[in-house]
């Protein structure tokens, strides 16, 4: 112990002298002999903490204070220690001051122990965080250990909450304010939904509430208490907020204790109020308390809802009384009981617009609403009501049912009301809902009753207002209403009865019931008129009558009375000026007057002022009147659409024209009229499917109720047959169209639309070639012309349809013959002065002379016949001309009618007199110049214009398209004339990109795709020009001629270029077709007959080019008898010469030499034969070929050995003259003619070494001879042009068959198989081709080769290549199989192979 004494001693000298590190040692030295020395732990806490050894010195202090820890030195050791580290310490601080002030408080140390206190508060508010803060402040509030002693020297704590509190909200809007910024940018979050969480963590944590009760219970300031219990109200119901729904029910009951709390106690805070006020689950309002209903009026003047309960409280549906007069204390609030219901209605809506978030209000101004009678107000404010009573249920976790009901209530009885029966079923749904929860509500049972009134279902209304009326006795309404309903049933007399009961019930001076009676005496008016529909009763002025003069001067606004006084002037005192008025004054006054609208409106059509009709239609089906509600027996209103499609039809809007008629049919399908005006629409709009069906069902539907509806029919079948004609089945209309004249015979519409469509249906025949269908239609459209004149003589569209008949003649001149001259010059001279027909006789000579002296002369293809059609179409549109002089637009049309059936002649008569046919073009100028000065906006017109004066002017012509594109950038009729204009002037890169501008336009206008093949032919591309007149005689109609024209023209060149065509009869079908069309609509174009005949021949129709020809020959004969023209002699010596050609095929051979005599006896004379050098050189060589094979047929050798030498003279030896005069030699069979046909072989083959025929002749010729060295010679010639790229398949199958046979004939000489090797050479060049394999099969048996036949053979077949079926029938046969020989005979009865194989193979 005294070493101990010692020790401590020195280790207190050591530190008072600074010497630390022995006093540590001094103080270790002590605690290794007495580890729980007191103070050797201090001295050796003090050195550690001077060496700033921190963690030394806080455990060795710390180990002293729990040796004495009522000590006061080792707590002051650690405060001084922890003090030095600032902000590092602070929480370990406060322990060690609290428990120093808690040792003075013991020691009753007041001074040190509240400086310790000061101190700590001090230090923690420097260097400690506000949680650290909020600790060190709790030490001065009476939860404190040391407060009962520091009471009275430190702060109040209710000051000390504030801070905390103040603290707290600090600490608790910066977290949330953070946590929403971090969780808000996560994947598929919401704003408000993050708000909720985060405020929901944070108030779970929160003891803000407990601070604001402490602050509230422990301050002695009255306005510091209430402004915390208005925090504590706001901050636990932002709790109840943010609650989930399990949990809100204890924090809704304390918010509702906090709230009333404070109404009880008067203290204006506007949530307590408010939240007093709105959660309040009370049925009616009656069961408010008005004193604080008046007190919130009183407290809160300027708020929304403060201005909807004073004027709500003012009004007459207040269920409260009257404030008592010495209540009311100023002047402004009498002024305001004072107020109008205007003025009141205007300041409850100006407060509801403040409390937009209230449901009381809400609810307040749905009741005044429905109390006005304003039911689409009611309907809005009690929709917004009852989704904000939605949010507010879901914010306090309670269902407010009764407040629910209210809202329901209001809705459902203005629905009821508003566009009834729109909004029943909705209604009736939610009556249903309030009457489950209150089976006996009055107003649920009457709304459902009047429903159940507005469906005629009256057995179940007058159950329901029974219900109702027994709920509330006293109430006239609902009495009044369910006598009504046995009056609706059929009960007048009862319905009378009580009615007149309850009329007398009703004070007449009383303004709120002056609506229900005026409404009851309607009601007995109506009672007394259908008890006794006698006429002279309903005229009784004192019956019905009066009651609906009484019921109007009791509501001059009931519109049901007009519309009842309506009826009566109109049917019964016909007054029609006075029923016009009531029905109007009941149509103004309510729209749901459906019966008098329908009068008003047919009062209004029947004067053609379809505008109002519209307004009045229009207004019906905004009433909702017109559709009954699902599930009622109320049938629908289809007359307002069906007046509204009339007024729409009228104005050319189709397609609402079409909703219209629609919606009619939906409501009332068995409505005829709407089918007619929905036809009608449909068929206005180009909707011509669904016109015919809807016609159709119309005739259908008019079968049924032929009782019903008499004598319209016939506009139903009008138009059908006009919708048939739309859709190009003219037969079928001209047919319904017929049997309407059956019945109408004098309708003039209806003789017009058949005349239009015997037109359409000629010109429909001209295009898809039925061009004897086409005349008669024009003929039987000419005959009804006749008809519709005999009444009608001056209507435009009569005469333009019989200008477009004659017009047909001219696009099928070989059924010119067939127009009926007498009976349409007798139609000309109808209701007119002749000399009318003089317009432009000066120019085109076409005047009343040329009617007067046309004559029909009979013959078929008459030139004469063709220009008197065309004279009769120009007088006819002269006629159109006369009709329309009063309509500037028809003069126009005409114009340009007139102009085209002249320019119509001038085409046509250029090709028989050219010099006399320019007067018809003049004139066409002058037509169309004249109908661009009456529609000078029309792009037709000018395209016209452009057209005739291609020739006169082109300058003129090309101003006249562009102007037409202009106005119609996508015409293609004009780009494709304008190509044509740039071809005649030769500029053909202009032409080509109209022409590409054209086929964009419209990629299926043949006449473009002509222009291309035009410009290819001009720059020398036969093929591609070839190509292009193809696709346009593909896609063009029948009517173009030069399309047809131009693609067998050029057909033919193609033909004459590769004669291999010929041989695909695909290839000449369509040239042939074309021609065909083309003699029938230009009979006498010779040279288009003359191409056919050429046709003819080379589809081996001999016998058909024949007859072409002969015709060709009579024409060209009479021509030259008349005119002596070298013309129609060059045309007389080729027919001939062609005749002769095709009589020789025919085996004809006497005729085919004697033509062919004629021919080179007419063009014996190279000046007098009309024909050019190259023409007449070709004529001659074909003459004399084809009379040297009919002479060598005809056994006359000299004969035809001569001919063919002067034929080998006259062609310059062409190879092909010496080929057919060899073969003729070596027929003749002298040793001395094969010696000649051999010289002629080998001088020609020399001069034409690769010219196939000849050297194939002259390898045949040798073999027979067996002459080696000139069969070695020909065989290599063979095996040269078996690789010549020019040599075509064909040419070279014949070179492999030489080169077989010649192996063949010489096999026995070389002792080898050459045959079979020249055979697989032939495979080695072209192993492709069928007829090689064929030969090696052939050759070997069949076999393998057979098989690679059949192949290459089925791969060779069209499209892929141009093998015919008999080739692939002898590929099939080859084979030896069954089923391959019954392919073969399948494929080409006519092949023998075939059959003999299958033989072969079923002996087998």
């Amino acid at each position: 112990m005294a070493s101990n004494k010692t020790a401590l001693k020195a280790a207190k000298s050591a530190l008072d002298a600074g010497k630390y590190d022995e006093a540590i040692t001094q103080a270790q030295i002590i605690l290794a002999s007495d580890s729980q020395n007191y103070f050797a732990k201090l001295f050796l806490g003090r050195a550690s903490e001077k060496q700033e050894k921190v963690d030394d010195a806080a455990k060795a202090y710390e180990s002293a204070a729990k040796i004495k820890p009522d000590d006061s030195q080792a707590w002051l050791g650690l405060c001084s220690l922890y003090e030095h580290q600032g902000s590092r310490k602070v929480d370990e601080y406060r322990l060690a001051a609290v428990r120093l002030a808690e040792i003075y408080a013991e020691a009753d140390d007041l001074h040190r122990c509240q400086s310790t206190v000061d101190k700590l508060v001090a230090f923690v508010k420097q260097y400690g965080s506000q949680d650290q803060y909020k600790r060190a402040l709790e030490v001065l509030l009476p939860t404190s250990s040391v407060y009962k002693f520091l009471e009275g020297r430190v702060q109040h704590p209710s000051l000390t909450y504030t801070r905390l509190a103040e603290i707290t909200e600090d600490q608790e809007r910066q977290r949330i304010n953070k946590e929403i910024g971090e969780r808000r940018t996560r994947l598929g979050a919401r704003l408000g939904q993050v708000t909720n969480d985060v405020k929901q963590d944070v108030y779970a944590k929160s003891n803000l509430e407990d601070l604001y009760r402490n602050v509230i219970d422990w301050t002695n300031d009255d306005e510091l208490r209430r402004t915390f219990e208005e925090k504590l109200l706001r901050r636990a119901h932002d709790t109840l907020i943010v609650l989930p729904s399990d949990q809100k029910g204890s924090k809704r009951d304390q918010v509702m204790i906090l709230a009333h709390g404070m109404v009880i106690i008067k203290h204006p805070f506007p949530l307590a109020w408010e939240l007093e006020l709105e959660w309040k689950d009370y049925e009616s309002m009656r069961e408010y308390d008005v004193g604080i209903l008046r007190e919130f009026v009183e407290f809160f003047p300027n708020m929304g809802l403060s201005k909807v309960v004073q004027n709500y409280l003012a009004s007459d549906l207040s269920p409260f009384p009257a404030q008592p007069e010495q209540d009311t204390q100023n002047d402004a609030q009498e002024a305001h009981e004072a107020l109008s219901s205007g003025d009141r209605l205007l300041l409850i809506t100006e407060g509801l617009d403040d409390a937009k978030e209230s449901v009381l209000a809400h609810r307040l101004v749905s009741e005044y609403y429905l109390h006005l009678e304003e039911y689409e107000s009611t309907i809005d404010t009690a929709r917004t009501g009852l989704k904000l009573l939605a949010a507010e249920s879901q914010k306090c976790g309670t269902t407010f049912q009764n407040v629910q009901d209210a809202l329901n209530t209001s809705l459902a009885t203005s629905l009821v009301h508003h566009q009834a029966p729109r909004n029943h079923v909705e209604a009736l749904s939610l009556f249903g809902e309030i009457l489950q929860q209150k089976p006996k509500s009055t107003s649920a049972l009457l709304g459902v009753g009047l429903i159940h009134e507005e469906q005629e279902d009256y057995k179940e209304a007058i159950e329901f207002l029974s219900k109702a009326l027994e709920q509330d006795p006293d109430n006239v309404r609902i009495g009044s209403e369910a006598a009504w309903c046995k009056a609706l049933s059929g009960d007048y007399s009862e319905a009378l009865h009580e009615l007149e009961q309850y009329v007398a019930r009703m004070q007449v001076g009383d303004p709120h019931s002056r609506e229900l009676r005026a409404q009851t005496l309607y009601r007995v008016g109506v009672c007394l008129w259908e008890l006794d529909p006698s006429k002279a009763a309903r005229k009784d002025r004192g019956g019905a009558y009066a009651r609906f003069l009484s019921a109007v001067k009791t509501n001059v606004n009931f519109a049901p009375a007009y519309a009842s006084l309506g009826f009566y002037y109109a049917d019964y005192a016909k007054d029609k000026k006075r029923a016009r008025q009531c029905f109007q004054k009941a149509f103004e006054l309510s729209a749901s007057e459906v019966e008098a609208a329908e009068r008003l409106a047919r009062s209004f059509a029947d004067q053609g002022d379809w505008d109002v009709v519209e307004v009045v239609a229009q207004r019906v089906v905004d009433s909702g009147k017109v559709r009954p509600p699902p599930g009622s027996k109320k049938k629908g209103i289809s007359w307002p659409f069906s007046a509204l499609g009339v007024v729409q039809m009228n104005r050319q809007e189709y397609s609402k024209a079409i909703v219209s008629f629609l919606s009619a049919l939906r409501i009332n399908p068995e409505d005829y009229h709407s089918y007619v005006g929905l036809g009608e629409s449909y068929h206005n709009s180009g909707r011509y499917n669904s016109a015919s069906r809807t016609f159709n069902y119309a005739e259908n539907l008019l079968a049924k109720a032929q009782t019903k509806i008499v004598g319209e029919s016939w506009f139903t079948k009008y138009m059908l047959a006009n919708v048939n004609r739309e859709l190009g089945e003219h037969e079928t209309a001209i047919s319904g169209l017929q049997e309407v004249l059956k019945d109408r015979p004098k309708e003039f519409g209806v003789s017009m639309a058949l005349l239009q469509t015997f037109i359409e249906h000629a010109w429909r025949c001209i295009e898809t070639g039925m061009f004897g269908q086409a005349s008669q239609s024009a003929n039987h459209a000419l005959d009804m012309a006749r008809s519709i004149a005999d009444d009608t003589p001056n209507a435009f569209n009569l005469w333009k349809a019989v200008g477009d008949s004659c017009a047909v003649f001219s696009w099928v001149q070989s059924s010119v013959k067939d127009l009926p001259l007498d009976n349409v010059k007798a139609l000309f001279q109808l209701g007119i002065e002749l000399e009318e027909y003089d317009v432009l006789a000066d120019i085109d000579g076409v005047g009343s002379d040329a009617l007067n002296s046309m004559i029909s002369d009979g013959t078929e293809a008459s030139s004469q016949n063709l220009i008197a059609c065309l004279h009769l179409g120009i007088l006819a549109y002269k006629r159109a001309i006369y009709t329309c002089s009063h309509d500037i637009h028809a003069q126009a049309v005409a114009w340009y009618n007139l102009g085209w059936a002249e320019h119509r002649a001038y085409i046509c008569i250029s090709s028989l007199t050219p010099k006399s046919s320019k007067k018809y073009v003049k004139a066409a100028v002058r037509c169309f110049k004249r109908a661009i000065e009456l529609e000078a906006g029309n792009a037709d017109f000018w395209n016209a214009l452009g057209v005739v004066t291609t020739r006169l002017n082109p300058k003129v012509a090309q101003h006249s398209f562009v102007r037409s594109l202009h106005l119609n950038e996508r015409n293609v009729v004009a780009w494709t004339n304008l190509g044509t204009l740039y071809i005649l002037n030769n500029d053909h890169e202009l032409a080509h990109q109209a022409f590409a501008r054209a086929q964009s336009t419209d990629p299926d206008y043949a006449h473009a795709w002509l222009g291309e093949g035009l410009i290819a032919l001009l720059l020398g591309d036969t093929n591609e020009a070839l190509s292009h007149f193809t696709h346009a005689f593909e896609i063009a109609d029948s009517s173009s001629v030069v399309t047809k024209r131009q693609y067998a023209v050029s057909t033919f060149d193609h033909l004459i270029s590769d004669p291999s065509a010929s041989k695909d009869l695909a290839t000449l079908i369509r040239p042939l077709f074309a021609l065909q069309q083309l003699c029938s609509q230009t009979p006498q174009d010779l040279p288009v007959q003359h191409l056919a005949a050429l046709f003819f021949e080379r589809a081996c129709n001999y016998d058909a080019a024949i007859e072409a020809l002969k015709s060709l020959c009579d024409t060209a004969e009479a021509d030259y008898e008349a005119t002596e023209s070298m013309a129609a002699l060059a045309r007389y010596a080729r027919a001939k010469s062609d005749i002769a050609r095709n009589q020789l095929a025919a085996n004809d051979y006497a005729a085919a030499s004697e033509n062919a005599e004629m021919a080179l006896d007419l063009s014996s004379d190279a000046e007098g034969c009309g024909l050019d050098f190259e023409g007449r050189r070709k004529l001659r060589l074909s003459a004399h070929l084809t009379n040297g094979l009919a002479c060598y047929y005809l056994g006359k050798m000299d004969d035809s050995i001569t001919m063919f030498r002067t034929a080998l003279e006259e062609s310059n030896s062409a190879p092909d003259v010496v080929r057919l005069l060899a073969q003729v030699l070596w027929a003749r069979g002298g040793d001395d003619e094969k010696q000649v046909a051999r010289e002629q072989l080998f001088e020609t083959v020399e001069q034409h070494p690769e010219h196939v025929g000849l050297v194939l002749l002259l390898g045949v010729i040798a073999a027979l001879d067996a002459d080696q060295d000139t069969v070695d010679s020909v065989k290599d010639d063979l095996q040269s042009l078996r690789t010549n790229e020019t040599v075509n398949a064909a040419q070279r199958a014949q070179v492999d068959t030489v080169l077989a046979a010649i192996a063949a004939l010489t096999i026995e000489e070389s002792g080898t198989d050459s045959a079979l090797a020249e055979i697989q050479s032939s495979i080695m060049l072209t192993p492709s081709q069928p007829c090689v394999w064929t030969e090696l099969a052939d050759a070997t048996g069949g076999g393998f080769a057979a098989e690679m036949a059949l192949k290459t053979a089925q791969r060779a077949v069209p499209p892929f290549g141009q093998l015919e079926a008999d080739e692939l029938a002898k590929a099939f046969a080859g084979t030896g199989c069954v089923g391959d020989a019954m392919r073969a005979v399948f494929l080409a009865p006519w092949e023998q192979s075939g059959w003999e194989s299958l033989v072969e193979a079923v002996g087998a």
